[in-house]
């Protein structure tokens, strides 16, 4: 008898993906070369695993969770206490090793507060662990021992011998150490997501009464997969304990929890790719724009609100919709649709912007007087002009988007209808 072994074929597109993938991590530090370049990459690479953890409860668990934070800030806690062990000798580890201290971290914790918080879905779960979240928190004020008060605790990343001169002195080398975690914490979590546990997760987010009606343990299923994304969560906690040499009781709060769940959605929580679209806006927001403008906070919430009215989904659903769009040959049928919806959200920003800053210009910056400059346009919050005028552009834009919009709709559905009865006729061949 003989016996034949059949292969699958050969995911070019998969091999491919992967690949420029780690091209991408690779080449970026000689792209971009700077000291802050450097350091708006690394914070990167460490929101990318933290916001796909923060997925595997939201996304593909259907979990929302508000305490994300205790996981990687006690990974961070606990990488940087490991830290400064190696640095006194008491623990013979190697630096590159220190962030897996976080992960086991995250998976202690995840196995002693997820026992609680899965045993219930839905709000009860979203409540729990909002409980927790500040339950941690007001510990880490109160036990200066181990979180270090106020001022937090502080390391040394350069310790022990350098490994073929490999010290991660310089930022370069804590950069590359962050690209190797982060490629293999993704490739990781993008495996979860294929084997029968990540399957069933999906199953119990869609659908939890069938799952147990087939035999499964809902419960189990969160708890286990609560724990992975735990693990995972400890791992950016631990990376970031090592490029910051210094973690706060910042990193347990509600900002940061609410920072997860905030660009997690953003990018898009129902594809694979989405939360890492979250998590470079993540950075950006929080390192890049906060530098230009006090009220950042406010145009992020603004940002978050008309994503939730127009595109749910986040910016990988729109991603995916118009490559589908795409693949039927229609999309160059869009492109002054598109070109006129940029151009009028660009006037209705440039109006509400200009208002924004003179009301955070009026409440913060008094004292330099009433002029302020914004975007290379000289405003003065006593003028009246300047009031008028920013409101009309405003108005002016919101009009002009809402007519555009409602033509989008309209050549949108002409669109898909097509697709539609496309894919119905390709069928019936």
């Amino acid at each position: 008898m003989k016996t034949h072994y059949q292969f699958a074929p050969l995911n070019i597109g998969r091999w491919l993906t992967w690949g420029l993938f780690a091209l991408l991590l690779v080449v970026a530090p000689m792209v971009f070369g700077s000291g802050l370049s450097l350091t708006v990459l690394s914070q990167m690479g460490i929101a990318i695993i933290a916001c796909l953890s923060y997925n595997i409860l939201l996304g593909q668990g259907g979990m929302l969770s508000f305490g994300h934070a205790v996981y990687t800030g006690l990974g961070s806690f606990l990488a940087i206490h490991a830290l400064n062990s190696v640095g006194n000798g008491s623990l013979p580890l190697p630096v590159s090793l220190v962030p897996l201290v976080g992960g086991l971290a995250g998976v202690g914790f995840a196995v002693l507060f997820g026992y609680v918080t899965t045993r219930k879905s839905g709000t009860t779960f979203a409540m729990i662990t909002l409980g927790l979240g500040e339950l941690v928190f007001a510990l880490s004020l109160m036990i200066p021992e181990f979180f270090g008060g106020e001022g937090g605790v502080s390391g040394n990343r350069v310790t022990g011998k350098a490994v073929m001169g490999v010290n991660f002195g310089p930022q370069i080398q804590v950069y590359y150490l962050i690209a190797c975690y982060t490629f293999v914490a993704v490739g990781l979590m993008f495996a979860f997501t294929r084997t029968p546990l990540g399957r069933m997760l999906n199953a119990v987010r869609d659908n939890p009464e069938r799952v147990e009606f087939v035999g499964y343990d809902t419960q189990k299923v969160r708890y286990m997969a609560f724990i992975i994304a735990g693990f995972f969560a400890g791992i950016s906690g631990g990376l970031a304990a090592l490029n910051f040499e210094i973690v706060t009781a910042e990193v347990v709060g509600a900002a940061r929890s609410g920072g997860y769940l905030l660009f997690t959605f953003l990018g898009g929580a129902t594809f694979f790719f989405g939360p890492i679209i979250g998590g470079i806006l993540m950075v950006l927001a929080t390192v890049l724009l906060s530098e230009f403008t006090n009220a950042w906070l406010l145009y992020l919430g603004l940002v978050f609100l008309f994503m939730v009215m127009y595109a749910p989904g986040g910016i990988a659903s729109l991603i995916m919709m118009n490559l589908r769009v795409a693949a039927f040959g229609k999309l160059r049928q869009l492109w002054v649709s598109y070109l006129a919806l940029t151009v009028t959200v660009l006037v209705l920003l440039v109006g509400a912007g200009a208002m924004i800053e003179m009301v955070y210009h009026m409440q913060l910056n008094t004292t330099l007087g009433s002029q302020l400059k914004f975007l290379g346009v000289t405003l003065d919050v006593k003028n009246f002009n300047s009031w008028f005028g920013s409101a009309f552009v405003m108005l002016t834009g919101l009009g002009l988007f809402e007519v555009t919009r409602r033509q989008f709709l309209v050549q949108w559905g002409g669109i898909q209808e097509y697709i539609e009865k496309e894919i119905k006729r390709r069928e019936a061949l």
